[in-house]
């Protein structure tokens, strides 16, 4: 296993879990040995060559984050020289003025902006709760190489829950680059497709599960991105600055963002009801040989 220090994950873990019905999602055990979803991302994203970590958090979850994950996390990856940081989103970052009333995040191109001041190499986006697979990383880190713009795609059908409605951005594609993104909401399993309030979905739609490649210069057009939201807000209790929104936009400008297929299953942990299945997911890799019991025993 080789690191690069030229290649950065940044890892979204500051998001409210509304759909979880409490607690904060990011920090629930799935693993034989108690690891998290993040554990298994940084875990990929290291053997694919990835030499730093990003976590981004906010203040109020720091100490269970560290405790439950960051301190561990922080150790094994000292000891086989990957660096690991945090930064932190908080409303009153980047605004002059927060709104009153207004308690949502600003959403995660927002959180990556509150980590600008971490990030000088190319970089790529996943979220914390999200199970991604070891493709999609492979993919990204030697794409990371080219200093460009990509989302990692991954099949509809691949990336559903059994627990109820899940948001997804649609991606239409044409020769292998992005041409537009819909965010889609509540789309949910039916006997042999997809839907969404009561529209059928192709099942085999390459969605983007926010988890995205960027050139450091991204982080310029993020400032100004964000300062445009902010003064255009429709509604400033609500609205959120969004990467599937900010990449489409983008490409409507004329920003090529080419599309990394990965064929791997997504999981994770929407709902509560998810969390069993899940876990018998993971089970059923280790079985397959995907990971080893002591987890990043293969990383030294």
């Amino acid at each position: 296993m080789r690191t690069d220090g030229s290649k950065t994950l940044v890892i979204l873990a500051a998001g409210i879990g509304s759909r979880f019905g409490g607690g904060v999602k990011q920090l629930e055990p799935v693993g034989p040995s108690g690891e998290l979803i993040i554990d298994y991302s940084v875990h990929d994203a290291i053997e694919a060559g990835f030499g730093k970590i990003i976590f981004i958090i906010r203040h109020d979850i720091e100490q269970d984050f560290r405790e439950r994950i960051g301190d561990r996390i922080e150790r094994i990856c000292k000891s086989i020289n990957v660096q690991v940081e945090y930064a932190y989103q908080e409303l009153d970052m980047y605004v002059d003025k927060v709104p009153d009333g207004r308690v949502k995040p600003w959403g995660t191109g927002h959180a990556v902006l509150c980590a600008s001041y971490k990030i000088n190499t190319p970089f790529a986006v996943i979220n914390a709760d999200d199970y991604y697979g070891k493709e999609g990383f492979l993919k990204a880190a030697g794409f990371l190489e080219t200093d460009k713009y990509a989302l990692v795609g991954y099949t509809l059908r691949n990336t559903l829950s059994d627990n109820g409605g899940v948001t997804r951005g649609i991606c239409s594609v044409a020769e292998g680059k992005v041409v537009g993104i819909q965010e889609t909401r509540n789309i949910i399993k039916t006997s042999n497709e997809a839907e969404a309030d009561g529209t059928v979905i192709d099942p085999d739609s390459i969605v983007s599960m926010n988890f995205w490649c960027y050139p450091s210069s991204f982080i310029e057009y993020l400032r100004c991105g964000f300062d445009e939201f902010i003064s255009n807000m429709s509604d400033p209790i609500k609205d959120e600055f969004l990467l599937p929104i900010i990449a489409d936009k983008m490409i409507k400008e004329g920003t090529e963002y080419s599309v990394l297929r990965s064929e791997d299953h997504w999981f994770g942990v929407t709902y509560k009801a998810d969390r069993e299945p899940v876990v018998e997911s993971f089970r059923n890799l280790y079985s397959q040989g995907v990971y080893r019991t002591d987890l990043y025993g293969d990383l030294g």
